[in-house]
């Protein structure tokens, strides 16, 4: 949350310089309070899985939050049961005309496919079109940052000779930042997909702004100021046995899978995993709920003005 002090205070200028949230008197008296609206965009087969784990993290915070859950209007999933689908989610077709503070975007299983071949890639370029009129603030998570980076900007996927699988340490590109508020020199985020962002290719679009990468795997959370957007490429969602589960599974089925790096002790997947990253993922999500709640409108109306 954010500390209240005089702007004329010198330490006023210091915390600013150094990313921390700070309030004038003026700005502080004019703020109102009320829930905040965050929507969940849930591509994921396991859905509850997932809600648990983006419902963890926006939840954390002081602040009171109010969770839509979201699907692809004319998508079906088999691994969640139609009962839970039924009583929880909305299709995106049924929100059109309501607005929201924030919206996660969540990835998706479909990392082989071109955009094009996805089969609601045409709503999904609907919705992301919508964000910019409806939504305060967007974040798109793993598959979803990469749709929403090659929707809004043309940056490309390109497919790996293999998966980056594990956890990797990524450096702190923009301390200064407010989604980066107290953050470590570095982190370590567990990564899980067939394909990457390229750096260069981020760097060559001058909206664009790499907080956190990686020597390894490249790009991991990029600003988008320009479309009020976040887009990270890994997982800090994931809880302690997410990647111990997707091994597991491919072990299991004969697929070809190596064992997760710098994610069990040792590298030996007997032994339980060490969740390393959890820190990082509150202190990131909070900052972002933080960042919505300083700056989104009172009057929801008013979002996308």
């Amino acid at each position: 949350m954010p500390i209240k002090i005089p702007a004329t205070l010198p330490a006023y200028d210091v915390l600013t310089r150094e990313g921390v949230m700070v309030l004038d008197e003026e700005l502080a008296a004019s703020q109102d309070i009320r829930p905040l609206r965050i929507a969940l965009l849930n591509l994921m087969p396991k859905k509850i899985q997932t809600e648990n784990q983006f419902a963890r993290l926006i939840g954390a915070t002081p602040l009171q939050i109010e969770l839509s859950l979201l699907r692809m209007t004319d998508h079906n999933t088999r691994n969640t049961a139609a009962e839970h689908m039924e009583a929880f989610y909305r299709p995106v077709s049924e929100v059109a005309d309501e607005k929201f503070d924030g919206l996660i975007i969540t990835g998706a299983p479909i990392e082989h496919l071109d955009f094009e071949e996805v089969g609601y890639w045409d709503e999904l370029q609907r919705v992301m079109d919508w964000t910019q009129t409806n939504v305060h603030s967007t974040f798109g998570v793993c598959w979803g940052g990469m749709a929403m980076i090659n929707h809004f900007h043309g940056v490309q996927k390109h497919i790996l000779e293999k998966k980056a699988f594990g956890c990797f340490r990524h450096r702190n590109l923009a301390p200064a930042s407010p989604y980066l508020r107290g953050f470590s020199d570095d982190c370590v985020i567990p990564v899980s997909r067939w394909t990457e962002m390229r750096q260069a290719e981020v760097d060559s679009v001058p909206a664009l702004r790499t907080l956190l990468g990686s020597d390894e795997v490249g790009p991991c959370l990029v600003e988008d100021v320009d479309h009020r957007a976040l887009y990270i490429f890994n997982h800090f969602e994931y809880d302690s046995d997410t990647l111990k589960q997707e091994y597991d599974r491919d072990v299991a089925s004969g697929t070809e899978i190596n064992v997760p790096l710098n994610y069990y002790p040792n590298d030996d997947p007997s032994q339980p995993p060490q969740n390393r990253w959890r820190s990082h993922a509150h202190l990131l999500y909070g900052n972002w709920i933080n960042e919505i709640y300083q700056s989104t409108p009172f009057d929801l109306a008013k979002i996308g003005t």
